[in-house]
């Protein structure tokens, strides 16, 4: 099996496993599922931006085009930012949690539907 394979088998179960995430009662597990979401995006992007194997970006000074087969640096510059902005949304979310929890006592999404908070 080639390594194209395995990362697309890759991210249908993290695609399948996000979903089965989100679709769950409890807000944590919404919020895991939208990071396995995210993370099954960026391997994705990754994939079909072609994988090639010690082959960097580079040209020599005299040289107009790159040759043959090369790395791709834009879906690898593209990963590395939804990574970034991936953790800062967690880290927000898991905050918002924390004080829904302190706030409602709970964080199941069906007892959130009301906006009263009861003493």
């Amino acid at each position: 099996m080639t390594v194209e394979v395995e990362l697309a088998l890759t991210v249908g179960g993290l695609y399948a496993a996000g979903l089965y995430m989100v679709l769950r009662r409890s807000i944590v597990k919404l919020v895991i599922g939208l990071a396995l979401l995210g993370h099954a995006a960026n391997l994705l992007i990754f994939t079909m931006g072609g994988l090639v194997r010690g082959q960097p970006p580079l040209m020599h000074p005299w040289d107009t085009r790159l040759w043959g087969r090369f790395a791709d640096p834009v879906p690898e510059a593209l990963i590395l930012t939804a990574i970034v902005i991936g953790f800062g949304v967690q880290a927000f979310a898991i905050v918002l949690i924390k004080r829904i929890y302190l706030d409602m006592g709970t964080e199941d999404l069906r007892e959130l539907q009301s906006t009263d908070i009861t003493p």
